[in-house]
């Protein structure tokens, strides 16, 4: 595949090498180079490429010249992630998408910026995936649903037709959310629940079959 674009991640740690390996391997982006805020800045060089502060970002990877991938798990509940994703947006720099060779997105799906969608999503008609989104391996998005942006669906879950989730929610393995499902911004729903009612109460933690809200926990206090 032809390497004809130059990016340059924002991370250094195990999704930061995740990263390089789908952009090396599987897109036509050269990664050129890793950075971490200041304070975190352990080492110099990771894949034999620099890691420089990210506070100096502009001026090692020139924003006319580079595109930018900020990745950040869902430490935080996305806060993190986002926060980054924000900074490099207001730097001036273009954040690349990485979709998976073997996902299947449905031609008329739309996918935002610094998303990253790992192999064998389904992702179908007239989905809509807004920014900041991870989706890791082997979810269903289905027909007509929303995510907003910056959520994190782990691996095999299954959003259903006509479903809504809210900015920055995470979703746990193996969850199902049942067709024309609304929920809430910032909620957990934790591994193997299955969501068959709306969600309306953002900042919730919700877990089991059929979900219900674990009490006197807000999501924002969970530890990822």
């Amino acid at each position: 595949m032809e390497k004809n674009k130059k990016l340059v991640i924002v991370g250094a740690g195990e999704l930061a090498m995740i990263a390089y390996e789908y952009f090396t391997y599987d897109s036509s982006y050269e990664v050129v180079g890793f950075a971490v805020e200041r304070e975190y800045l352990r080492e110099t060089s990771l894949y034999e490429l620099p890691i420089v502060p990210f506070e100096e970002l502009e001026a090692s990877f020139a924003v006319h010249q580079h595109e930018a991938f900020v990745a950040i798990p869902a430490s935080g509940l996305n806060r993190l992630r986002t926060r980054l994703y924000e900074a490099v947006k207001e730097k001036g720099y273009t954040c690349a998408t990485y979709i998976s060779s073997r996902a299947f997105v449905w031609r008329n799906a739309k996918i935002g910026d610094n998303c990253f969608i790992f192999e064998h999503n389904t992702v179908q008609p007239f989905v809509e995936i807004g920014n900041n989104v991870i989706l890791w391996s082997g979810n269903h998005i289905g027909h007509r649903s929303v995510i907003e942006d910056n959520c994190f669906l782990s691996s095999h879950v299954v959003v259903s037709g006509y479903c809504r989730i809210g900015n920055s929610t995470f979703i746990g393995v193996n969850a199902t959310i049942n067709d024309r499902i609304n929920v809430a911004r910032d909620c957990v729903i934790a591994s193997g629940s299955l969501v068959n009612k709306h969600l309306q109460e953002p900042e919730r933690i919700y877990y089991g079959a059929p979900a219900q809200e674990l009490p006197k926990k807000s999501a924002l206090k969970v530890k990822f």
